[in-house]
């Protein structure tokens, strides 16, 4: 259900970052690239072969950041981006994300998961503030 994401996974990933309000595309085909020097992880969930949903992560120095996650509409509330999650922590490390204050599904989700609200970043976004959450 969880695997490491391939380069052959683009297409379905670029049309699963469209649902996310503040994409980051050139990090994910930064991740995707054989060649690529960004140190990131993608993680997929997949039904059958096709990518449904996925987390791209990026280690930091005391955490790794949860730089985009999301699931196509239709497998949302099926555990999909718990198991994400979990596949992300597996090696112990601590999780950080940042979340818009007004993105209560983000928040329920993060919060469900262990997540702990850190502190409000100002300015973080385009259009306004995150909210940092942190597992450890």
């Amino acid at each position: 259900m969880i695997r490491p994401a391939i380069p052959a996974d683009q297409p379905a990933l670029v049309r699963l970052q469209s649902h996310l309000p503040e994409p980051s595309p050139g990090l994910l085909a930064g991740t995707l690239d054989e060649t690529a020097l960004t140190p990131a992880t993608v993680l997929v969930s997949v039904e059958g072969t096709e990518p449904v949903g996925y987390l791209l992560a990026v280690p930091g120095d005391d955490t790794t950041y949860v730089a985009e996650l999301v699931v196509a509409p239709d497998y949302r509330r099926e555990g999909r981006a718990k198991a994400l999650l979990s596949a992300c922590a597996e090696d112990g490390s601590s999780l950080t994300v940042t979340v818009a204050p007004d993105n209560e599904a983000a928040r329920t989700l993060y919060e469900a998961c262990g997540f702990e609200k850190e502190r409000r970043l100002p300015d973080f976004f385009d259009d306004g503030p995150a909210l940092l959450y942190r597992r450890d």
